[in-house]
């Protein structure tokens, strides 16, 4: 019986050739989207697996909910009193700074090594990579003590055993205390030195405001990190209870006005994808469940070619099923043959979406700048049972519908009358369209979002501006540095003038901090720079003047503040300029003297946010944060500029540290890549999808018109013209999707408006993809449609006129 099952299969593989080398086409192409973009979720989902103590350590996440936002960041007093109250906590670690870069010089080399961590000492009892020498036994007790990698310890010393080894950074000898190996799996904490920064350490440790450190809990064995959270609101409070003194209001007004008013702990190996913010950035997992969900859209139209296909080509297997069922054969039996027919161009679609993934997957890995191989059995069983479920949804329902012809009246020729066939095909028919219209209309909205984006008014010009990073401090004086480079550097040919900005567009470098004005307060990014730098980056001035070198309140109390910290206030400009504000991380008032206009340092995702901008020399921590210098260009010869300014700093300034530079507007520009990506990707499923359905058209169509060519062949002997037969022909098929393009109109415009909210500068719904839509559509299926139509105008009258 199977021998007479696969025998006939293949028969009908062959007669229906096109048929069947589309439905292996679109499942093919189904199916290898489905496996890359499942490689690359479980990839992410893989992060921090290596470690044995994963199932008890959690990350840190405030809550504040006036703005509804989350944090990433710890005070160390919060972190210390969670320690010492709450009981379900046995440890914590803290972070802060991630892949810092020293030159390094031993007894044999000096190398410049990057990859640097900033932790507390207790890093290694919540993260136990493998001790290659050494020991992790008071391995932070002094504070030149430094662990490094075995890669590190090999490029630096020619071998791994170097516990107790000197290592000289910025003057200051450290020793060697531990020597590990990193984990092999994928993990974001994988640092190649790490050390303790004592002095910031000391310095931080009664201070409850300063949120300037990443934080990892280990909770003990069973413990709940739901009660961690209920009972850190004490922490809070307390915290509100000593500083709220200070700001002259109540502990409950402090934490209303300030914040935190909650926490979040997420499990080690969830930080990746489904934390609310980290120390590593924010997770994008709406972006990958999108992207997934698309793929599994593609292999669902395949499935949908597959039950179209199938119940269109009853016309072909009617009277054999009549026969069939004539001699005896059972309804089961036949459910069962049309299953196998179906598995097997599945099963082969299966071998060649394998071999298709294995061929794609290096362009996903440089895309997505990974090392994924096929490795992991699930990618495999996933998308198999992916082709399982295919099989039975994409083969049981043509097959129940074929079964179910009654032998009597499809061996009279009856079958082809059938209704329930014909609404089954066009509904079929009609959600893969509207699958189709979804897409169009959705990628033509991605991409004037983008566009919008990249277009958009920034508030600066960063177009020929240079920033050289320092890597190195200037024995801890670096505003000394940038000040003696700004005099000499100004003399290198083609400069034509130098400022400084702790926060230049492009970075997340900038700190923010409460502002307080009598009882209200806000929280605003702050960042120190050089008198000259809102007019070196072609910032406009709204109201008021600029921070003047010659007035000597510039430099001790004076201010600018951009329009966005007056709307935050609910301040007129007058009344910006007379007002005073007090920042949370300074004892003396700021004046307002001037008012810029918004201008974007970070991405166009997020809104521009309050920021109060001053002269790095008013606070005494600020000038510490002095770490670059940006020089404009002159356009003339911009990269012979370049040229000298890397030569001079490479003799002069920093010998045997690399030449970390870029322009501005570059740097900004990296902000959009991930929405280029998003892009990128949607075009390129847009064009899968379309593919697929326009070639599933194109078979059905097909099949359907060649059930009418004896009518064909009677209107035309009746004198009806080419493009009557054609527009008769097509007709059905541009109302199927007429139909399609509406029925999808409010569903994509409902998914679209739900992705475009994640933006703060989006614009607003258009009309045109929709529209666009509708004309696509109707032309595509119009174009795909005719080409078969035509061919049936030639039809060969005598052949199916004879016997009339």
């Amino acid at each position: 019986m199977l021998q007479n099952w696969l025998k006939i299969a293949f028969i009908n593989y062959k007669k229906n050739w096109l048929s069947t080398i589309i439905k292996l086409f679109g499942l093919t192409i189904g199916l290898t989207g489905f496996m890359l973009i499942l490689m690359h979720w479980n990839d992410e989902e893989s992060f921090e697996k290596w470690n044995p103590k994963k199932d008890n350590i959690y990350y840190f996440q405030t809550y504040y909910k006036k703005d509804n936002s989350y944090g990433g960041a710890i005070s160390i007093p919060l972190a210390e009193n969670a320690l010492k109250q709450i009981s379900e906590v046995q440890d914590y670690v803290l972070m802060n700074g991630t892949d810092i870069a020293y030159k390094m010089t031993t007894k044999n080399k000096t190398a410049y090594q990057q990859g640097g961590l900033a932790a507390s000492e207790n890093f290694f009892n919540l993260f136990p990579f493998k001790l290659v020498a050494g020991s992790y036994k008071d391995v932070f007790k002094n504070d030149n003590n430094i662990a490094i990698s075995n890669v590190v310890a090999k490029n630096l010393f020619g071998k791994t055993e170097v516990a107790g080894e000197t290592i000289k950074i910025n003057k200051t000898d450290y020793i060697v205390t531990a020597v590990y190996e990193l984990p092999k799996g994928n993990s974001q904490i994988k640092p190649d030195f790490i050390f303790k920064p004592a002095e910031q350490l000391k310095n931080d440790k009664e201070a409850w405001g300063n949120f300037n450190y990443g934080c990892f809990f280990l909770l003990k064995k069973g413990a709940d990190p739901r009660s961690f959270e209920k009972k850190f609101l004490d922490i809070i409070m307390l915290r509100a209870k000593i500083n709220s003194k200070g700001a002259g209001v109540t502990p409950q007004q402090f934490i209303d006005t300030y914040g935190p008013t909650d926490s979040l702990l997420t499990p080690l190996d969830k930080i990746k994808l489904h934390s609310e913010s980290t120390w590593f950035g924010k997770p994008d997992f709406k972006s990958l469940m999108i992207l997934f969900t698309l793929s599994v859209l593609i292999v669902i139209l395949s499935a949908i070619n597959f039950i179209n296909l199938k119940t269109a080509q009853a016309s072909q297997r009617a009277k054999e099923i009549g026969v069939r069922k004539a001699i005896g054969s059972t309804k089961s039996s036949l459910v069962l043959q049309f299953l196998m027919e179906t598995f097997l161009i599945c099963f082969a679609s299966y071998l060649l979406s394998l071999a298709l993934t294995e061929l794609l997957l290096p362009s996903l890995n440089k895309f997505y700048n990974k090392e994924i191989v096929m490795s992991d059995w699930r990618v495999y069983f996933y998308s198999f049972l992916m082709v399982a479920l295919v099989t039975v949804v994409s083969g049981l329902i043509p097959a129940l519908y074929l079964s179910n012809f009654k032998a009597i009246e499809t061996l009279k020729g009856n079958f082809a009358r059938s209704k329930n066939g014909v609404w089954l095909r066009n509904g079929i028919l009609t959600l893969q369209l509207i699958i189709s219209s979804f897409f169009i209309i959705g990628g033509l909205i991605v991409n004037q979002q983008v566009k919008h984006m990249m277009n958009k008014d920034l508030g600066f010009n960063g177009k020929q501006i240079f920033q050289i990073n320092f890597n190195e401090d200037n024995n801890g004086k670096p505003w000394l540095k940038y000040e003696r480079l700004r005099t000499e550097m100004a003399k290198i040919p083609g400069v034509e003038s130098i400022s400084f900005a702790e926060a230049p567009p492009g970075t997340n470098s900038q700190s923010s901090s409460n502002m307080d004005y009598l009882n209200t307060s806000i929280q605003a990014r702050h960042g120190s720079m050089d008198y000259n730098y809102p007019q070196f980056m072609g910032v406009k001035l709204l109201k008021g003047r600029w921070l003047d070198p010659k007035l000597s309140s510039d430099t001790i109390n004076n201010a600018l503040v951009n329009e966005a910290f007056l709307r935050k206030f609910g301040w007129t400009d007058e009344q910006a300029m007379k007002r005073e504000v007090r920042p949370g991380f300074d004892n003396k008032p700021y004046h307002i003297v001037g008012i810029t206009k918004d201008f974007n340092i970070r991405s166009l995702k997020s809104e521009v946010e309050p920021m109060i901008f001053f002269h790095y020399r008013e606070t005494t921590w600020k000038r510490y944060n002095v770490g670059n210098i940006q020089l404009k260009l002159k356009a003339d010869d911009i990269d012979g500029t370049v040229k000298r300014l890397k030569t001079y700093w490479q003799n002069n300034v920093e010998q045997g540290y690399p030449f970390n530079s870029y322009f501005i507007d570059k740097q900004f520009a990296k902000t959009f890549e991930t929405y280029q990506k998003q892009q990128t990707l949607f075009t390129i499923l847009n064009a899968m999808v379309l593919m697929v359905a326009l070639l599933g058209l194109f078979a059905l169509s097909s099949l359907m018109i060649e059930q009418k060519l004896k009518d064909v062949a009677i209107k035309k002997t009746l004198g009806a013209s080419d493009g009557t037969l054609i527009v008769g022909l097509t007709k059905q098929f541009l109302w199927i999707t007429f139909i399609a393009v509406l029925v999808s109109i409010p569903i994509s415009y409902y998914l679209m408006n739900e992705w475009l909210k994640d933006f703060a500068y989006r614009i607003d719904m258009p009309v045109l993809p929709f529209i666009l839509s509708m004309i696509l559509l109707l032309i595509l299926t119009f174009a795909v449609v005719s080409i078969k139509a035509y061919q049936a105008t030639k039809v060969n009258l005598v052949k199916y006129l004879k016997y009339e």
